[in-house]
């Protein structure tokens, strides 16, 4: 879906425009994403393989939950939002602990350059996973893996071809604040 979202200044702050995700995807423009990681008490983490049909990074493992935040539309709102929309799970913004900000930029192409400041979140998985609902649009499917293996794919860099390629700085970012909560 194209919709709108707000543009970011090299620092991070809204500059008061907005323009099409398609838009900001072309130009390389900064824009703002939610990236949602569930984790259970006994130390799993959710992870989701991307829908086969996605412009960047089909079929390839990745956040438990992640998407745009529309033009206006508040942080931790666009994280409830496509929690439900992705998982079919409908939680609370106090079930939301940020993680702060990640930088990434990706030239996927000539005419594609992926500038998003990902706003981290953590979330305890409170439900079974076959509880959980994917939007086959979106995911092709769902995992729990225990932290240990997903440190050794992610941060070790082991599976490369497995995970979408966020770096080890992020992964380890991820892999510490779960490992500290279980």
């Amino acid at each position: 879906m194209d919709e709108q979202v707000d543009i970011l200044d090299k620092n991070g702050e809204p500059t008061g425009e907005s323009c099409l995700k398609s838009e900001a995807h072309r130009k390389g423009l900064l824009h703002p994403t939610v990236h949602i990681w569930f984790y259970t008490p006994e130390g799993r983490v959710l992870i989701q393989q991307r829908g086969k049909n996605k412009a960047t990074h089909p079929l390839l493992w990745d956040v438990s939950v992640a998407g745009h935040v529309a033009a206006g539309e508040k942080i931790v709102t666009a994280a409830s939002r496509e929690v439900e929309e992705e998982i079919g799970l409908t939680i609370s913004e106090i079930d939301l602990e940020s993680l702060g900000t990640f930088k990434a930029v990706h030239k996927i192409s000539e005419d594609f350059i992926d500038a998003e400041l990902h706003h981290i979140y953590l979330c305890q998985l409170s439900v079974p996973l076959n509880q959980l609902t994917i939007q086959e649009s979106e995911v092709e499917d769902l995992a729990l893996v225990p932290l240990f293996k997903f440190a050794e794919e992610t941060w070790g860099l082991a599976s490369m071809g497995k995970y979408v390629p966020h770096g080890p700085t992020y992964y380890k970012t991820i892999i510490k604040a779960i490992k500290s909560r279980t």
